[in-house]
């Protein structure tokens, strides 16, 4: 394991001080369930000698509605946003997803910020937070910016933080409540797998059934998570039929080709994430 000096502080200033002071020579370690590999297989970037630990700072730890919106700290566990009442009555989709996400130990440590800032294509949080339109919060010093979950992610592996920037914060709006929302995946396993393909949808639809508000974004298939925009064109103001599911569907599809390329892997690709967005789009509308 690379050698490092492990700094616990004591709250959110003096680990935004910490990191102020140290910039590229620190990384922020909260649940690890990433970093520690990195560790075991020497690949922290070189430099790298302080692990800041933030796991035990309470005010990273909270899941609470704040007026129309839901605020997240940074700290909360997969298993804390699974369990979360409030979570599941006003943004399931994000319940949905940590649920599915890795393993009981896994979702036991591992944080939704650090499965954000990681930015692997797989990570299950980033579709639902997407569909959410959530905002992430960054602090600096005294200072902080947001940045909209979208233009967070600036490749597979990269996001817009700065080294001596700390992710504190993730908010949302909450679900009206004629809205409904789906999170579903595929893996090789129930359990202990990353997610070969993942989709999530929220939607608001009238007292008719028919669609009046819809969003759709997936994980695995594309390099960055994103709205699938001509997709949810198809299904506006209609109470969707079969066709027009499909018809949403090959649309996914065709822009995750466009997103991606072809690859070897395409073929295998195309027909599962169609029968995927088809299985979300019929739990939203209740069919």
């Amino acid at each position: 394991m690379q050698d490092f000096d492990l700094i616990r502080p004591e709250n959110i200033a003096e680990s935004c001080n910490l990191l102020a002071s140290m910039g590229n020579k620190a990384r922020v370690i909260a649940g690890g369930t990433d970093l520690m590999i990195d560790l075991r297989k020497h690949k922290l970037p070189a430099g790298t000698t302080m692990l800041l630990d933030i796991s035990s700072l309470a005010e990273l730890n909270y899941i609470i509605e704040e007026g129309e919106f839901i605020r997240i700290g940074a700290g909360v566990t997969h298993a804390q946003l699974a369990a979360s009442k409030l979570l599941k009555e006003k943004a399931l989709v994000l319940a949905e997803a940590a649920l599915a996400l890795g393993s009981p130990q896994i979702r036991n440590r591992g944080t939704i910020g650090g499965n954000i800032v990681a930015a692997a294509p797989c990570a299950d949080t980033a579709p639902p937070l997407v569909v959410l339109q959530a905002i992430v919060v960054l602090r600096k010093g005294n200072d902080q910016r947001e940045v909209a979950i979208e233009s967070f992610f600036k490749g597979p592996f990269q996001v817009n933080i700065a080294p001596n920037e700390l992710l504190s914060e993730i908010y949302f709006k909450k679900l009206p409540r004629d809205s409904k929302s789906a999170f579903v995946r595929l893996a090789r396993r129930n359990a202990l797998a990353k997610s070969r393909m993942s989709l999530a949808v929220a939607a608001r639809l009238n007292d008719e059934h028919k669609i009046e508000e819809i969003r759709i974004s997936a994980g695995s298939v594309t390099p960055l998570p994103c709205r699938f925009k001509a997709a949810e064109a198809v299904l506006l103001g209609k109470i969707p039929a079969e066709e027009d599911l499909k018809e949403a569907a090959e649309l996914i599809s065709g822009e995750m080709i466009e997103r991606s390329g072809f690859r070897w892997s395409t073929d295998y690709k195309k027909p599962v994430v169609e029968v995927l967005a088809v299985r979300a789009l019929k739990r939203v509308m209740g069919v």
